[in-house]
Parts: structure tokens; sequence; C-alpha cells
């Protein structure tokens, strides 16, 4: 469905939390320009963390049975965080075939090492027991430092639950309501509530018809602990968009659900299951979507963000499946963490499972594009120069500098702001902006006076644009740019889950 907030938007937008994204038309409100979506880059250095350790190389599953073990470094939901009090990367993963839960760090987000804690002498182990998908999350809001890091392990139907002061040391604090098991969870600090994505399955005639996710949310962690089995609802699942394999005998279903608060937009992680086979281990992608409501989800973009490959023995040939929380924030990118198995070409056995990266453009995600005259669609609002505009819903702001993230090389963009009749508003006019030029992700837009005078009243946005991509705009109350969006799992430079002045 079409989210309500897209059908019926608000008569004039807020728009002072974060970076704006033109993931969708929510702040359009009309545009000669074209959107395109964009996909993550898989780094050359991938796999960055791959089994090599004796605990790694185990697989339960597989002593069991006397099948060939399937070694296992990977990030199966498990956390990656910028931790700002250590100035580390940390990434919790399973080590082991469902056999462990271990800690790497990294400062720079690629290299990784392995420490010696105490927890499993000599060994990296922060909890050794059985377990299959798990959730960590770095809760840097959280008053209580014994309950700094929060993590979730499935085991025998249900979610048990554990806090921590330093993601070493974990303290059970009880077991949630029935859950399948791939299940997750995740804050949504735009209503402060922790988000529960729990795994489901879809029931027709007595007969199992696919995955699906339900929704649980509770003010506090530790309430997860009281949901029975009728409490989650009904949430999000697979359509006929979401494409299965060819070769696959069943429709595409949703495998699991990641999301992280990016800037103005929840964003999420959706593991889409391709389908399955004896010859090729179950194929999952991850897909994007986005929510401004935290529930609802606007999916315009169904090819894969993060594929698998499709070159044999490649790490990530057989599946590839999104970490906990999301992102990281480094620089002018955004570093995505995946599960990748290997799989042994001709069974459905996982093969080797290791973790890789793969970075994007920061706010990247879809661009609105300058076309030449030719090859855009005519609108009203062409412009006789041959600029493509966009003109954006009333709005409303308290803060004082407009930036955009935008890549003009060989092109420019100016901006004018108009009152709620559309009359442009002196001297905020095209002619008295400053050309914009160049490639960042953070332009500085300026006029002879600044935008200060018209914090709380209520305009709109006109942008200029040739031969270029917008990606964002943002109003700042700093010259700095800080856009008081929030940063998915932190990065250099952020102490905070916001980028603010005193980050």
């Amino acid at each position: 469905m079409t989210p309500p907030y897209l059908t019926d938007p608000p008569a004039v937008i807020p728009i002072d939390i974060g970076r704006q994204l033109f993931v969708d038309d929510f702040l359009i409100d009309e545009t000669s320009l074209s959107r395109t979506f964009h996909h993550a880059e898989y780094h050359a250095a991938n796999p960055i963390l791959r089994p090599e350790k004796p605990w790694e190389l185990t697989d339960p599953v597989a002593e069991r049975t006397r099948r060939k073990p399937n070694p296992a470094a990977m990030a199966f939901s498990d956390g990656v965080f910028f931790d700002p009090a250590d100035r580390l990367f940390k990434m919790w993963y399973m080590g082991g075939y469902g056999a462990t839960t271990c800690l790497a760090t990294s400062t720079d987000g690629i290299t990784w090492s392995r420490p010696a804690f105490d927890v499993v002498a000599n060994t990296n182990i922060v909890y050794n027991g059985t377990r299959d998908s798990s959730t960590v999350w770095l809760d840097l809001d959280e008053t209580d430092r014994s309950q700094r890091y929060k993590m979730s392990i499935w085991y025998e139907h249900a979610l048990t639950l554990f806090v921590s002061p330093d993601g070493i040391h974990w303290r059970e604090i009880g077991r949630s309501g029935a859950a399948g098991d791939r299940s997750t969870f995740f804050h949504n600090p735009f209503r402060n509530r922790w988000v529960f994505s729990i795994r489901a399955d879809e029931t027709v005639h007595g007969s199992v018809s696919g995955r699906y996710r339900r929704y649980w949310e509770g003010a506090r962690f530790a309430d997860a602990k009281a949901w029975s089995a009728l409490d989650p609802v009904a949430w999000v699942k697979a359509d006929t968009r979401d494409f299965a394999r060819p070769d696959a005998q069943s429709p595409a279903e949703l495998y699991n659900l990641d999301c992280v608060a990016y800037e103005s937009v929840l964003l999420g992680l959706f593991s889409i299951w391709r389908g399955e086979s004896n010859t090729r281990e179950k194929i999952n992608e991850v897909v994007l979507g986005f929510s401004r409501d935290g529930f609802h989800w606007h999916r315009p973009d169904r090819d894969a963000f993060l594929p698998v490959s499709e070159t044999e023995n490649s790490w990530n040939w057989a599946n590839v499946q999104s970490a906990g929380g999301g992102c990281t924030v480094v620089g002018d990118r955004l570093h995505f963490y995946v599960s990748g198995r290997q799989g042994v070409p001709g069974t459905d056995q996982p093969g080797v499972c290791s973790t890789g990266l793969a970075t994007l453009r920061r706010d990247g995600f879809a661009s609105m594009d300058w076309l030449p005259g030719e090859m855009r669609v005519r609108r009203r609002i062409d412009d006789p120069s041959g600029a493509g505009i966009l003109v954006t819903r009333p709005v409303r702001f308290d803060g004082a500098h407009l930036f955009v993230n935008a890549d003009l090389q060989g092109g420019d963009l100016r901006v004018e702001l108009l009152d709620e009749s559309g009359r442009t508003i002196e001297p905020f006019t095209r002619e008295r902006c400053a050309a914009i030029t160049g490639n960042s992700t953070r332009l500085a837009v300026t006029w002879p006076q600044s935008m200060a005078s018209l914090a709380g009243k209520t305009v709109r946005l006109k942008f200029f644009m040739t031969r270029g991509r917008l990606f964002s705009f943002w109003i700042s109350p700093w010259p700095s740019g800080e856009s008081r969006g929030f940063v998915a799992a932190g990065g250099p430079g952020f102490t905070r889950t916001v980028d603010s002045r005193d980050r």
C-alpha cells in the first residue's frame, strides 16, 4: 500500500530534523527533474572478515549429522557500530555456524582484529552458547551504564534478552514472547520506541505459504518480556514486485527486516528470499525501503541494493543479509556490512560464511537528476534557460543556513524561496543566490542575507539546476552545517546519535 503520509501529506512539513532525502515525493510539489535510485558498491577488500580461528571453524549441526562443517565469521544481523567512547568500530558476529557470538574491533571499519577477552580464555567470544539470529545495539542514550549495550539471541521459539556495560560481559534479563528464528530488533528514535521485527509464517488452508514480519514495540527494551502471542501485529511481507529467481519453485518471501534511523527517515534493509534449490543455498539479497512514520513502507526500487554474486565460489555467491545497525557514517560515505555465504555448488549448503562491506555516497540512496531538454518530460514548470526545476511543498524550519548534497560537475544550482502564495521572497531570489558548483555532500547555499528571518514561517524552496544531481537538502542552525539528523550506527566524529554541533 502507498503510505498514508504520501497520499495525504501534512499541509506544512517541518524539516528541522536531518537531511531531507528525495527517496519519495513527500517533499516535492512539482519538478522537471528525474529520480534515480543508486546501489551500494562492494569493497575491493571483501570479505573483510573470514573464518580463521578454531572456534570459527566449528559447526555443531555438522558434528551431529557428520556432514562437512560450514565455517562462519558473519554478522547474521548481530551489530556493527562505531563506539565513540573507545573510538573503535565494533562488530558482533556469529563465530562458528550457530556456535558462538564474537566481537571484533577496527580503527577504520575495513581491517579487523580479534581482541582476547576473558569470557572464553584467549578468544574473542563474548557469548558461548548455541544461537541462531541475533541483534546487538549500542544505546548511546541509555543513562544506566550497565545497560549501554543490548542484545537478543533467538533460541527455542523466543528471544533471550541481554544487557551489558561493555558489549563483552552480558547479563540475561528475560525471554520475549513467541518469535520465529530470524527475529531482530532496533530502536526508533523518532518515537523513542524499541521495535521488534518478528519472523512469522503465513498459513493458507493449513499450509505454510511464506515468511512475513510482525511488529511489536515497547518504551523500554526490557518490555519485550511482556508480550503475549497475540500482541505483535501483522506488519509487512514480500509482494508480487519482489521477484524470485527464474528457477525458483515459489514466490519471493521477506526473510528479515533490519531497520535504523538515518537523517530524517527510517531505513529498512529488506532481506528478500529469492528461492532455493538442491544445487544452490537459499538466495537472499538486500533491498531497500523507507519509512517516515516507522510502520508503513515505501519501496519503489525492488532491485538488489546489496546483491549476491553470480560467480561461483565468490564469498557472496549464495546469500547476502544485512547487519544490525544498518550502516555507519564514515566521512562522505555510508558503510554497509553484510553476511555473505559462499555456498557449495551442487548442494544446498551455505559453505564458508564471511562478512563483507559495501559503500554508498552519504545520502546517496536516490538523486533528482537534470536531463537534457530532449529527454525531459515536458511540465508546466519547465524553465526557458534549460534548467531543471524542483519546488518543495510548504515547509517550516528553525535554522538559518541552507545546505545541499549535490554533484554539479559541469553544471550549477541556485535556489530561491517562495511564500505561501508562490511569490519570491526578497532577497532570496534565484538571481541573488550564489551559484553552487562542484561535487560535495555538504555545499552551502547563500544569499546576501541570512535565512534566520524566515525561521518559523511557511515557505517553499525552488531549486534551479543544470547538469547535476541533487541528493538532499537541509537547513542548519549552524554555518558549519550539522543537520540534527540521526546518524544510523554512528561513525568517527559523532559522539551522539545525531549530527549536531556538540557531536
